[in-house]
C-alpha cells in the first residue's frame, strides 16, 4: 500500500504572507497543530502550533506578523508512491508525527499522520513508530 492511499488530501495550507494569528485561529477552530506552508503548489515549510508559541510568541513577535517568518523551511517529506511501512518507519526514526506529502513533481498533494498509517498497517508498526517518536 502507498501513502496517497491513506494521506489526507484536504488539508488546510498557511500562505507565506498569511499573519500568525490567521494560522494560529485556522489551527484552533481546526483542532489541529500543524501546516504546510506553501507558495502555489509548491511546499516552502511548515509551521506547528508549538513554533507559534515558541519561536514567535516568546520571542515577542506581533500576532500580525507573517508566518513565513516563523516556518520549518527543511522539512522533511514523503511522496504519494512511498511504500507505507517505509515512510511509518522513517517517521519513527526522526521522531515525525506528520510529513507532508508531495507528487513526483515535488507538488504540494496531502499530508500523512502517524494515526493515517497506524489505520493500514499491522499494529505491532505502528506501536513501535509511536515508541520511537515519543522517545525522549
Amino acid at each position: 500500500m502507498k501513502v496517497r492511499d491513506v494521506m489526507s488530501k484536504d488539508v488546510q495550507v498557511a500562505r507565506p504572507g498569511d499573519t500568525l494569528q490567521d494560522v494560529a485561529s485556522r489551527m484552533a477552530s481546526g483542532d489541529f497543530g500543524f501546516m504546510p506552508v506553501a507558495d502555489g503548489d509548491r511546499l516552502i515549510g511548515t509551521i506547528t502550533d508549538r513554533d507559534i508559541v515558541i519561536r514567535a510568541v516568546a520571542g515577542g513577535a506581533a500576532c500580525t506578523s507573517p508566518v513565513v517568518e516563523y516556518i520549518s523551511r527543511d522539512a522533511r517529506t514523503a511522496y504519494a508512491d512511498d511504500d507505507l511501512r517505509t515512510v511509518l518507519d522513517a517517521m519513527g526514526d526522526k521522531q515525525i508525527r506528520r510529513l507532508p506529502v508531495l507528487d513526483k513533481d515535488e507538488r504540494l498533494v496531502g499530508v500523512v499522520s502517524l494515526g493515517d498509517l497506524s489505520i493500514r498497517v499491522k499494529e505491532k508498526y505502528a506501536g513501535e513508530a509511536l515508541e520511537d517518536i515519543s522517545r525522549p
